[in-house]
């Protein structure tokens, strides 16, 4: 039997936590899946050492959008997939696993238009495998090249986001750094990328740049060992949040302006903050980046780091 799962979300925070889901489909039916997802989602990196995906089928600029829809439908045409699982309620997916001949196609309602990502995805999930699916994620890192003093507090700091009005202003974070290392004997790790270095460049420019460490020049696989090793995680919603609740380390994650119903309530492992006169209400319009408390964080940290 071949099995095709797709996710078509933009996100590594959408791939974390679908990923339960996509592994109960898989132990279902007793056979590794094929994946489809976008290249941002970073599914060929966060997936690499797990045994319940066989093959990632990249969505790039030429097979995805109505430009791409013959070309991606062959593409899973020649696989000859028995079992399609479609994580979203498009008609344009159902329609190229129709027209790539796969006779048992499972979707999520045509045309939803709300979708809580975790609780839509659980509820497909459990109805396909016919029992409850922990919402926990997990991901697998079989590198262990890393040794750590275990007398030092390693914190990773998600100082980066998606978009500006999801980022609680840098000098907040460089405020926080100067707190906690009067209290514990830490290391910090920035989690951006090449894309985040005026804001990693800010950080170090202010913080006097001792002991810390950035994921400026490492790819994301590169840095799974190293976020699994870290004590908590502190920073904006973004996919090192779902990444560090994946490895099992804690996550104190600030919802400035992105539902923290959606992608705050899935996991024992994170903590969540949200602005001032928000209780889990904020949306993809709060735009309260201004009104995080410092002290807030600043106490829920040291309270998550005992």
């Amino acid at each position: 039997m071949k099995v095709l799962v797709i996710q078509q979300r933009y996100g590594i925070g959408d791939m974390v936590i679908l990923l339960p889901y996509i592994k109960a489909i898989s132990k279902k039916f007793g056979v590794p899946v094929s994946l489809l997802s976008k290249t941002s989602s970073k599914a060929s990196e966060l997936l690499s050492e797990e045994e319940f995906v066989n093959e990632i089928i990249i969505l790039n600029k030429n097979n995805d959008g109505m430009g791409g829809f013959f070309k991606l439908t062959n593409e899973i045409r020649k696989r000859k997939f028995d079992k399609v699982f479609i994580f979203n309620s498009s008609l344009r997916y159902s329609l190229i696993a129709r027209f790539s001949g796969i006779k048992n196609i499972f979707q999520y309602p045509l045309f939803r238009k709300k979708d809580n990502i975790f609780k839509s995805a659980k509820e497909f999930a459990e109805n396909i495998v016919g029992e409850k699916i922990s919402s926990e994620p997990m991901i697998n890192v079989k590198d262990n090249r890393f040794k750590f003093d275990k007398n030092i507090k390693r914190i990773c700091l998600g100082i980066s986001a998606s978009g500006p009005t999801k980022i609680w202003d840098v000098d907040n974070y460089v405020k926080l750094y100067n707190e906690l290392t009067k209290i514990y004997n830490c290391e910090f790790y920035l989690a951006g990328g090449s894309n985040d270095l005026d804001l990693i460049n800010k950080f170090k420019e202010k913080s006097g740049n001792k002991k810390l460490y950035s994921f400026e020049n490492l790819t994301i696989k590169e840095t799974l060992p190293i976020i699994k090793s870290c004590n908590l995680y502190i920073g904006n919603d973004t996919g090192w949040a779902h990444i560090a609740v994946a490895l099992k380390v804690k996550s104190l994650t600030l919802f400035v302006d992105s539902p923290v119903l959606a992608y705050g309530r899935y996991s024992s492992k994170m903590t969540t903050i949200e602005p001032r006169g928000e209780k889990n209400s904020t949306t993809h319009d709060t735009l309260g980046k201004d009104k995080i408390s410092f002290d807030e964080v600043f106490m829920t940290a040291k309270k998550l780091l005992l």
